[in-house]
């Protein structure tokens, strides 16, 4: 393991040690700011997820705004390549996908143009530091390719880190959003 590989890794074990202290303090109201934002976006495409383990939980947030338009749900359709969407409400049925994750059992298939991110860490200037396995930066890269797309990372304010291990692939947030308040990266 090298030293930058390390760094990620200590990075990560920091992340989620905090995101479980802030998981086991959660309160109801987790979502309401990320269901301020997105109500400024009613009827835009968009895609969240369905929390696993200590992850922030946007279903609330997410039941609201299909309410008004299209919500997707991540579906990983082989290893290294982007996510797809397959549509969701709150009433679909759901069946457990890769790597453990809850994707609807069928939908038609949406490209967002808003994508609710879950991140093991985030920083200020809109860095992320995901699972590893680089699905959302290739996610992200490939719908801002096609269109404008936002990329809200969605995540407990304990998850914040400074100096965190970004690579040139990392793909920035737009917003970044907690069960506190809503973060604009500073582009320091």
């Amino acid at each position: 393991m090298n030293d930058f590989t390390q760094i990620k890794t200590d990075a990560r074990k920091a992340a989620f040690a905090a995101r479980k202290l802030a998981f086991d303090a959660a309160h109801a109201s987790q979502s309401a700011f990320l269901s301020e934002v997105l109500a400024g976006y009613r009827g835009v495409p968009l895609a969240g997820y369905a929390p696993m383990r200590t992850e922030i939980d946007p279903l609330p947030a997410l039941a609201e705004a299909a309410a008004h338009g299209l919500v997707g749900m991540p579906v990983i359709k082989s290893a290294a390549t982007p996510l797809d969407f397959r549509e969701w409400t709150p009433e679909c049925a759901m069946i457990e996908g890769t790597l453990g994750a809850y994707i609807p059992q069928s939908g038609e298939w949406i490209e967002p143009e808003i994508l609710i991110v879950p991140l093991v860490a985030f920083d200020r200037k809109g860095g992320r530091l995901g699972y590893g396995g680089g699905f959302y930066d290739r996610t992200i890269e490939r719908l801002r390719a096609r269109r404008a797309t936002m990329a809200i990372g969605f995540a407990f304010e304990a998850q914040e880190l400074t100096d965190l291990p970004l690579e040139p692939t990392d793909q920035p947030l737009d917003l970044i959003v907690t069960e506190k308040g809503i973060i604009t990266p500073a582009s320091c």
